[in-house]
């Protein structure tokens, strides 16, 4: 095993967080254990899941990276595996957590919590107007018009949405607004579960300069179910495609914002050497996966800004946004400087190319060359599945074990003359068959290859179902109780950020 890296300590791992150069710290631990504790500016890449995204969130292998854990020994062995695919500048944290702790530093709980300290930011930065569950329903009840948008993706509204409410994903809102509420005597209400891009949604309209009054929903869907009041569930609601005088509006309002805070537009990316470059397309999946830029990767504008870690782990970074219209990628832009990112518009880049189809298709490192075999091979082996706990719970190959992979070792599984591993699209399952000592087959094309009946439940556990952060109403205990601790940990973000001192947002306020 490659052991090409060095140690750091936390003065020196807060001085490098001070400075100006690139830096992305990667906490190898699954997210179940992230959870509760981890610095504020580290991405969460369980070291059994890292290939299949390191090439996305880090693709620039001589980017200075710092891997740490909790004192699970998961950092010295992802250190060790960067090394070993092509990673040149590697230093360990190790005991991360707790040696941050006793360097007077401050940990965080939660995910995403870069973008969800931004949202509470925001609100305090700019009094982004908003109002309660109760508000709302005298507004829906009384006689005068009211729209409510939510800035969610459709699965999320699908599964519950204020009565009324119309899917408009955040970055859309800019974009679809203007057909939407088409009179400026309507009032626009954005929300979404919780907070963040609720917040986010309606001071993107504020800040656009629509003329109607606007106001975030506070606490969103969560707020709205401990007022005891009623969401709707199963609906798909989605905002139209804008019309012409609509898309007219929005751009004028985009090209608006973009000339406030002072959002590049460029017209081709200008070579930077030893700079990390992510191409991210905010529009809609579908649009993307119809046509996009070589290269780019999809990454609609709200989740964006709701969840930046999910997309890009090296700070310092430089971003540069696509799409159509120029809309959905000002807007985006605008809230990533606010963010201290080095973000810009690539315009016309989906007029030049050049262009290809098709959902992305990232690059693994380190698949392993194992044998796969057909649904028939099952009969008489030990399937073992590593498809995350709550997807093997949902529905897994009948008499399967689940498994964490950078646990393998260690697994409580039965002994057997053949193992059948699988994954949803058996690519983990190549990775973790590579690590095993016994003899091991893949499953072609993974469990959504598989054409006969699943089971669901969490029967078979080889070992912790540590690997998922659950949301506040799915996790166990009291679903209100959950929500308002939830909600409770979101508006303390704020006084967090100026505890540790390592974040750089600002605003303009008019």
């Amino acid at each position: 095993m490659n052991e090409n890296y060095s140690p750091i300590s936390a003065e020196e791992l807060r001085e490098a967080l001070d400075g100006e150069a690139e830096l992305a710290i990667l906490d190898m631990r699954e997210e179940g254990s992230f959870a509760p504790a981890h610095l504020l500016h580290a991405c969460n890449i369980p070291l059994s899941r890292l290939e299949l995204s390191i090439r996305d969130l880090v693709p620039r292998k001589a980017t200075r990276i710092v891997v740490t854990d909790n004192g699970e020994g998961l950092a010295e062995r992802g250190a060790a595996r960067l090394g070993e695919l092509g990673y040149t500048d590697v230093a360990l944290f190790a005991n991360g957590v707790e040696a941050w702790r006793q360097a007077g530093c401050e940990v965080f709980s939660g995910f995403n919590v870069p973008s969800k300290a931004f949202g509470e930011y925001v609100e305090h930065a700019y009094d982004t107007p908003s109002v309660s569950a109760d508000e709302l329903k005298e507004m829906l009840d009384g006689p005068d018009p009211v729209v409510v948008l939510d800035s969610r993706p459709m699965d999320e509204f699908r599964n519950m949405n204020i009565p009324t409410g119309t899917c408009c994903p955040g970055a859309e809102l800019v974009y679809r607004v203007h057909d939407l509420a088409p009179s400026p005597d309507t009032t626009v209400i954005v929300n979404c579960a919780g907070r963040t891009r609720s917040i986010i949604g309606a001071q993107s309209l504020i800040n656009a300069g629509i003329p109607n009054r606007v106001a975030a929903l506070r606490n969103g869907t969560m707020g709205w179910h401990l007022a005891g009041l009623e969401l709707e569930r199963g609906n798909e609601r989605p905002a139209p495609e804008p019309t012409a005088a609509g898309l007219d509006a929005a751009r004028a309002c985009a090209r608006s914002v973009a000339e406030r805070f002072e959002v590049p537009v460029v017209r081709e990316i200008a070579p930077a050497t030893g700079r990390t470059t992510y191409v991210f397309d905010v529009r809609h999946p579908h649009e993307f996966e119809a046509v996009h830029l070589k290269g780019s990767r999809s990454a609609p504008g709200g989740q964006l800004v709701q969840a930046t870690d999910r997309y890009a782990a090296v700070q310092g970074a430089r971003i540069f946004l696509v799409d159509d219209t120029g809309v959905r990628a000002a807007m985006t832009a605008h809230w990533l400087r606010q963010m201290n990112w080095e973000a810009a518009v690539l315009e016309g880049a989906l007029d030049s190319g050049p262009l290809e189809s098709g959902p992305e298709a990232p690059e693994i490192p380190g698949l392993a060359d194992v044998p796969t075999v057909g649904p028939e091979a099952v009969e008489g082996a030990v399937v073992v599945d590593f498809a995350d706990s709550k997807t093997y719970a949902d529905g897994h190959i009948p008499g399967a074990w689940f498994a964490v992979r950078s646990r393998l070792a260690s697994a409580r599984l039965p002994d057997a003359e053949r193992y059948v591993f699988t994954s949803p699209d058996g690519q983990l399952a190549r990775l973790a068959a590579g690590d095993f000592d016994r003899p091991v087959a893949v499953l072609e094309g993974g469990t959504r290859a598989w054409a006969g009946p699943l089971e669901s439940g969490a029967a078979h556990m080889a070992d912790t179902p540590d690997d998922v952060w659950l949301k506040p109403y799915e996790q166990a205990g009291t679903v209100e109780e959950n929500m308002q601790a939830y909600l409770d940990w979101e508006t303390g973000l704020v006084e967090q950020l100026d505890r540790d001192g390592t974040t750089r947002f600002w605003s303009r306020p008019a």
